[in-house]
């Protein structure tokens, strides 16, 4: 029950039962409510100040989140500079040397990081250290990435040049192993059927009429006649790159003018016509319109089967083209 409260009544000298009217129970009401909603502040007020609101609290995390998202980023980061670092040390010292390409100087394959008002948008913020060295970190690798792409395809199209060089280059013999060399590239006293002293620019190799004789590179068929100068029938093949070879004495032609020929392609048949002294092939190498010695350009190390391997894959790259 609610206490009851009494007043001495002065004229009657009795108590009597106090009822308060009520504007000032509505006014004790009002102080009441306004002093629970200032305690209640109050409250709010210190909770928030040691332990922050929900909604900082989800903001707080959330960022130690995204720091940590930072630091796991700029260590992927350091390990693509690594990664950058080695393939630019592969590159200066093994594929560009490889192709006779001048390495790529450090403070170029390093790039450049820009001017200094280049971050300016991010100073002033919260963890702009932070943002500002992630920044940096990975325009530097885009730097260094376009460099070594472009070193990349610099490559790539000079060891495609050098494959299509070395494909046409006249490194293989012109006939089977088993037949030895004859007379090589030297000065003869007398020739053995003009009698008079002249150069032989050409090496021998003698043979039995209608041996296959195969072109020791890739290039296009310059030439497949007579020209009655000695050499009777002869083949001559463009390899670009400066080089021409001759081969002389020919009983027949399995190729024409203008015919493109790989390494290994039956391209005629050994005789003797022209001037000579018997069953053979005169064959020449001539380098920027020089004579060379074709020696210089043979190699004695291959079995017949491996001569023969090479011949099959000419044959069948030929056949899948």
């Amino acid at each position: 029950m609610p206490k009851r409260k009494y007043i001495l009544d002065s004229s009657t000298l009795q108590f009597l039962q106090h009822r308060p009217a009520w504007t000032d129970r509505l006014l004790r009401a009002s102080i009441g409510f306004g002093i629970s909603i200032l305690v209640a502040v109050v409250y709010i007020f210190i909770f928030n100040r040691l332990f922050g609101s929900p909604k900082e609290k989800m903001l707080a995390d959330k960022l130690e989140e995204t720091k940590l998202e930072f630091a796991l980023l700029e260590h992927r980061m350091d390990n693509a500079s690594v990664m950058l670092k080695d393939l630019r040390s592969t590159d200066n010292s093994t594929y560009r040397p490889i192709l006779d390409l001048e390495s790529i100087p450090e403070n170029m394959s390093q790039g450049g990081s820009g001017g200094t008002d280049k971050y300016s948008n991010l100073t002033g913020l919260d963890n702009s250290d932070m943002l500002i060295s992630a920044a940096t970190k990975f325009n530097n690798i885009k730097t260094q990435t376009n460099i070594q792409y472009n070193s990349f395809k610099e490559l790539t199209a000079d060891a495609a040049d050098w494959k299509r060089m070395w494909e046409n280059l006249p490194y293989f013999r012109p006939v089977d192993v088993v037949y030895r060399m004859g007379d090589g590239y030297h000065f003869r006293e007398k020739h053995p059927v003009l009698g008079t002293p002249r150069w032989h620019f050409g090496q021998d190799f003698p043979c039995p009429p209608g041996t296959k004789v195969y072109a020791t590179g890739g290039g296009t068929v310059k030439f497949a006649a007579s020209e009655g100068d000695g050499y009777g029938k002869k083949i001559i093949i463009d390899h670009e790159y400066g080089y021409q070879t001759l081969y002389g004495h020919l009983s027949g032609f399995n190729v024409k003018p203008g015919q493109k020929v790989k390494r290994g392609d039956l391209i005629g048949y050994s005789g003797t016509t022209g001037i000579s002294s018997g069953p053979h092939l005169h064959y020449q190498i001539d380098l920027y319109g020089e004579h060379v010695n074709p020696l210089s350009y043979i190699t004695n190390d291959l079995t017949e089967e491996d001569y023969f391997k090479i011949i099959g894959v000419a044959i069948n790259s030929s056949e899948k083209n």
